[in-house]
């Protein structure tokens, strides 16, 4: 592993409006990085919400409304972070994007940006070949052509598809995804590898594990159940209950992704093409699961809810819905080993935090 970044560099970190970005952006800013944050704020869930971030890295609130309603590529400063810029675009702009790489020639690439959930996947599928995959080539081809020392992007848990082996080790066959969202998301991991190969270009692709926290998104099923459960109204619970979820706390991706954007990834000389290894490479690419290695079932996961929020909930108990998976478990030795990542934040912690901070968000109710 080599180059590791300095203090000052460039970050371009798309997504920065997103639940994980605006996160890593925070400790980015904390660390003396550089961030170029691009997002392009879709209404796939509250752009209220996404604004109110960019409040919390000090865009000023005059500046929120026109960034509401700016076209393309005007840069925006923070108030409070000098050494933050931020840019509405959509990755799907070719046009746009380049010219964002061109003003700023980034030394780093954190891709965080994506069309997000399994389920809306199957009602909008060209929403996710549009964000996924060929603002994913934008963001290749600007790597490629401005020498990024190195490409950090998400994919997800959602690969592993059809596969019941737990933990899901990178090792593993990816083969048969139960959604489009994981088949964009395994061919990022393609698209990705085969840059690296092609032009040398350092890669580490992501395999998040059910994020959740402060500031997270209210289309996941955990931010749902909070609203409905202050509502007094029924959730919808999957599978009768039978799940479980690696549910992983903010907190700890955001380190565990600092960890791997400080080790550019090299050429693996042991690996052997007769017997390949999919999680390395003999390009300077690697894979690696990021998850709290600890699946808590779904209803345990609500009984927190309902101690924290005070009220119990109404479950609606529905068959298992088409696209999903029952279980995720991550196996994180790879990136333990890689980058001495380990994961602190228990779920109990967790929830207690993201139900304080919903509390004070939105009110003791929604």
């Amino acid at each position: 592993m080599t180059n590791e970044p300095k203090k000052g560099k460039k970050v371009l970190l798309t997504g920065a409006a997103g639940f994980i970005g605006f996160h890593f952006a925070k400790k980015l800013l904390a660390d003396n990085y550089h961030v170029i944050g691009v997002d392009n704020l879709n209404n796939y869930y509250d752009v209220n919400l996404k604004l109110h971030r960019l409040r919390e890295l000090g865009i000023a609130d005059e500046k929120l409304s026109v960034i509401d309603h700016s076209i393309a590529n005007i840069p925006f400063s923070s108030v409070d972070h000098p050494d933050l810029t931020f840019y509405k675009t959509n990755l799907a702009d070719k046009a746009g994007l380049d010219e964002i790489f061109g003003n700023e020639s980034p030394d780093y690439v954190v891709n965080l940006a994506a069309q997000a959930g399994v389920r809306h996947s199957l009602e909008n599928p060209y929403a996710y070949i549009d964000s996924n995959v060929h603002g994913f080539i934008n963001i290749l081809e600007n790597c490629r052509r401005h020498q990024v020392k190195h490409l950090v992007f998400a994919s997800s848990s959602s690969v592993y598809g059809a596969n019941e082996a737990m933990p899901f080790s990178e090792k593993q066959n990816v083969d048969h995804p139960v959604s489009l969202y994981a088949a964009t998301k395994k061919t990022n991991e393609l698209m990705a590898h085969s840059y690296a190969h092609l032009y040398r270009i350092p890669v580490t692709g992501l395999r998040f594990f059910t994020v959740y926290g402060p500031w997270g998104r209210p289309d996941m099923a955990y931010f749902k159940f909070t609203e409905q459960i202050l509502k007094g109204l029924p959730i919808d619970v999957y599978n009768h209950g039978d799940m479980k979820r690696d549910f992983t706390y903010i907190d700890d991706i955001v380190e565990g992704v600092y960890r791997v954007m400080l080790k550019t990834p090299e050429a693996d000389a042991a690996w052997n093409a007769a017997d390949p290894d999919p999680a390395t490479s003999r390009a300077p690419y690697r894979v690696f699961n990021i998850g709290n290695n600890k699946p808590v079932p779904l209803l345990y996961f609500i009984d927190l809810l309902e101690k924290h929020l005070g009220k119990q909930a109404k479950k609606n108990l529905l068959p298992f819905q088409k696209g999903d998976v029952k279980e995720t478990f991550a196996d994180i030795d790879a990136l333990t080993n890689y980058t001495g990542f380990t994961p602190t934040t228990s779920v109990e912690t967790g929830i207690a935090r993201f139900v304080a901070w919903y509390r004070g968000y939105y009110g003791t109710e929604k």
